[in-house]
């Protein structure tokens, strides 16, 4: 029986006695030349791999504080690698140790929404890789499972890509940056959107979704951005377990996350520039209402102020006796708003 891992599409182990007296949340498995190897103890896995009879792939999911101090004591993992391991870390990061390197992989993934729905774009996670002569563990926090595709990288037949511990960080790195693709790709195609709503209509434009996507784009942005300067170390700085024959496909991934990177970056500036002409359009609906009113404000001020004079009932005010003069006033209080009517109309105040 072949050992199943914390990738597949459950975290239930196999049913034997063995694998019962395991945290669930570790899963195991040797690798030989590429070739998973049948299932075993861990404490035989790890035996066999001391002796340069292939590598150990331990995976882990939300491990515990008990788990990991069990493994760091197996595999020499320094205390503060297992601490973040523990606890997580939000940014990715490469640490080199005496014994082992650990690698903080952030993750995102694309959350489809209905229209009308306010919810967040991209969710985030990480995944940290521990990177021995003889071993690799992964342990994943939050975020979607994408191990199913890492382990099929891993295990699938390569002539160029060296075998061994670092083939499964390579595997993980690959996975995350098709995501970080994905994602770019599918909210490049919201930005259109967005453009498409803010500018698609002759009303006031609508820049909250706009506001929505450019949250979420810095949220995104803060994942891809911490990535390539640890890549870039991994071809260009000479490291244990990372063979000069490995290097190569690590550079490849970096150029890829610059491709990445320039593409929200685009997709910032792109929203800044939707922003700024949503608000200046706005600001000059905002403008031709004020227009409006004040123009409407004025021609209502003529027969205001006459209502007012006439409504003091002064003694003394000798047209009050004249015949016709309510209509000369009424008149009067006519033709006052039809010439500001018509001027306005002229000045494109109405």
């Amino acid at each position: 029986m072949t050992a199943r891992s914390n990738w597949d599409s459950t975290h239930e182990r196999p049913g034997d006695a063995e694998s019962s007296r395991h945290p669930p949340e570790l899963i195991f498995a040797r690798y030989v030349g590429g070739r998973r190897c049948p299932s075993q103890k861990l404490g035989e896995c790890i035996v066999a791999a001391r002796r340069g009879e292939g590598y150990v792939w331990i995976g882990l999911h939300n491990p515990s504080e008990a788990t990991m101090e069990t493994l760091g004591v197996r595999l020499g993992l320094h205390e503060l690698a297992i601490e973040d391991a523990v606890h997580g870390h939000r940014r990715s990061k490469l640490e080199r140790f005496e014994e082992h390197l650990f690698f903080v992989i952030s993750t995102v993934a694309y959350v489809e929404h209905g229209e009308d729905e306010a919810a967040e774009i991209v969710t985030t996670g990480e995944l940290m890789v521990f990177l021995g002569e003889w071993y690799v563990m992964t342990s994943r926090h939050s975020g979607p499972s994408r191990m199913p595709e890492v382990r099929a990288e891993v295990e699938q037949d390569s002539d160029d890509m060296p075998l061994g511990p670092s083939r499964v960080l390579y595997a993980s790195l690959s996975v995350a940056i098709d995501d970080f693709e994905r994602v770019a790709q599918q909210m490049e195609e919201d930005v259109e959107d967005c453009e498409e709503l803010v500018f698609g209509n002759d009303g006031v434009p609508d820049v909250e979704r706009a506001y929505e996507i450019k949250r979420e784009l810095i949220e995104f942005r803060r994942c891809v951005g911490p990535l390539g300067a640890p890549l870039t170390a991994l071809y260009t700085r000479d490291f244990p377990h990372i063979g000069d024959d490995a290097k190569p496909y690590f550079r490849e991934l970096s150029e890829r996350v610059q491709q990445v990177r320039e593409t929200v970056a685009a997709m910032e500036d792109q929203l800044t520039n939707i922003l700024q002409a949503a608000l200046a359009r706005a600001s000059m609906a905002d403008n031709r209402d004020m227009r409006k009113i004040s123009a409407a404000v004025a021609i209502l001020a003529i027969p205001t102020t006459l209502g007012a004079i006439y409504g003091m009932n002064f003694s003394d005010m000798p047209e009050l006796s004249w015949a016709g003069s309510y209509y000369v006033v009424m008149g009067v209080n006519v033709v006052g708003m039809l010439v500001l009517y018509l001027l306005f109309r002229r000045f494109k105040w109405l």
